[in-house]
């Protein structure tokens, strides 16, 4: 039975990923760079913001970077609106907290951008932890996990991280905990099946039902 279930954010509790994808494309554009495809951008999705645009943006020079990180602020902040969290989002949270499920995040988002997500969603009260990419090492090393488990005083046996990319379910498997795979965020069926994960689900009223099963002790 699992104590704790460690959430990513982007792509996992909200539905961000198209938001993420094109504020990445228009700073390229208002930098006049070229414009990665929405596949390599929605790959790097979970990374630190600068790792994930060393990645996306090979182009990118270190000069170039604060100009390019205040477009994609302002590009994404104009989609702010539109931010959802996925269906059965909450309903999950609560449900997990009403049998003593302790909840955690552990993002690529900088500790700001989470407080925002949490304060216009109302979530921050369901969390008992959360960790962010700028107060630690960015996925997919296992310091988040680590130190949330620390922080909460849980064994790694007794712990899952779920996310929609394998940058989530690679830190899974450097922190020595279960991982559970989503596929409605950013990486595909392949991608995460390649980091060894307990289950794969394309839901989240199938994620529900698969995390409760295994509360219920069923395989």
């Amino acid at each position: 039975m699992y104590s704790l279930v460690v959430f990513d954010w982007d792509g996992t509790l909200m539905d961000s990923t198209h938001s993420i994808v094109a504020a990445i494309q228009g700073a390229c554009r208002d930098l006049d760079l070229p414009v990665p495809s929405a596949s390599s951008a929605s790959w790097v999705i979970g990374l630190s913001l600068e790792s994930a645009l060393r990645k996306a943006v090979p182009e990118l020079t270190p000069a170039m970077m604060p100009r390019f990180l205040e477009r994609y602020r302002i590009h994404y902040l104009l989609r702010d609106p539109e931010l959802r969290l996925f269906d059965g989002v909450r309903e999950l949270l609560a449900s997990l907290a009403e049998r003593d499920v302790r909840l955690a995040v552990a993002t690529g988002k900088s500790r700001v951008g989470l407080a925002r997500a949490l304060a216009a969603t109302g979530l921050g009260p369901m969390f008992d932890a959360t960790r962010t990419a700028d107060e630690t090492f960015s996925k997919p090393h296992p310091a988040m996990l680590h130190e949330l488990m620390d922080e909460l005083d849980v064994d790694p046996a007794r712990v899952v991280m779920v996310g929609d990319t394998s940058h989530d379910l690679q830190m899974a498997c450097n922190a020595g905990v279960h991982g559970l795979g989503v596929t409605y965020g950013a990486h595909t069926l392949k991608e995460l099946q390649g980091c060894s994960p307990q289950a794969v689900l394309d839901s989240v009223p199938l994620l529900h039902e698969w995390i409760h099963r295994r509360l219920d002790g069923a395989a």
